[in-house]
């Protein structure tokens, strides 16, 4: 944790200083050594929080983006009977939760239960097998309407006429074919593969964005067809994210 409470203020943790934590208001001391980042802990084992994850450097760095009081507001959860910590929460009613570590689908469909309005950061330097491919059109482009993307690491489509009657071998397009080649592709929307996917992810409801450093980050969108959903990332300027959630 970055804060606590210290003689009733919202303090971040310093050497030798004990406090109260926020939420369920049991005892914490300070970590301040000189390999992991100063933060607060806990005395003894509690049931504080069931979501908790150690705190990184990528989770500060990403916290200390936005103003100290958006950060680390506790909710109590009536169900559990234990509070939940939210890493992000702004003055829009909007949680934004720093995931660094492998989560499971019932803990996902929990958070995302939980808060109403929740879009995710994940450290995607964690991910193994991730790769991204080409550049593609945009797959909301309505001249794309009548074909569907094929799931595969090769960038081709097939008709959705043959979609609709299920052909066991339609005729796969990639986009030298005559009905595809005048489709743009730009700079924003990438296909991807992922060897050791975490399906968690590929299942959620709220918006996934991964950070794989550098002055971006990847959204990752679903395409509804009816052969198979077709995942994809769209490609955001980190810094446009942070004006757009930041307040």
């Amino acid at each position: 944790m970055q804060f606590a409470l210290v003689n009733g203020n919202r303090t971040e943790a310093s050497k030798g200083v004990s406090a109260v934590c926020l939420g369920c208001g049991e005892k914490v001391i300070a970590k301040c050594g000189s390999v992991k980042i100063h933060h607060w802990a806990h005395v003894s084992l509690c049931h504080c929080e069931s979501w908790w994850e150690s705190e990184t450097l990528w989770h500060r760095q990403w916290k200390e983006v936005f103003a100290p009081e958006f950060r680390e507001v506790s909710f109590y959860d009536d169900a559990l009977q234990e509070f939940h910590r939210a890493d992000i929460h702004t003055n829009t009613g909007l949680t934004i939760e720093l995931q660094n570590s492998p989560i499971n689908y019932e803990e996902l469909q929990s958070r995302e239960c939980f808060y109403p309005k929740l879009i995710w950061i994940v450290n995607g330097l964690k991910f193994k097998g991730f790769k991204i491919l080409k550049s593609i059109p945009n797959p909301l482009n309505p001249l794309l309407s009548d074909y569907e993307f094929c799931v595969s690491e090769h960038l081709s489509m097939i008709r959705k006429f043959d979609a609709l009657a299920e052909n066991p071998q339609p005729e796969v397009l990639t986009f030298y074919h005559k009905e595809l080649k005048n489709i743009p592709a730009g700079s924003e929307f990438y296909s991807f593969s992922w060897k050791h996917a975490h399906k968690a992810w590929l299942g959620a409801s709220c918006p996934i964005f991964i950070d794989l450093g550098g002055h971006f980050l990847y959204r990752l969108r679903k395409r509804h067809q009816i052969s198979a959903n077709y995942n994809y990332l769209q490609l955001i300027p980190k810094k446009a994210f942070v004006n757009k959630y930041r307040l």
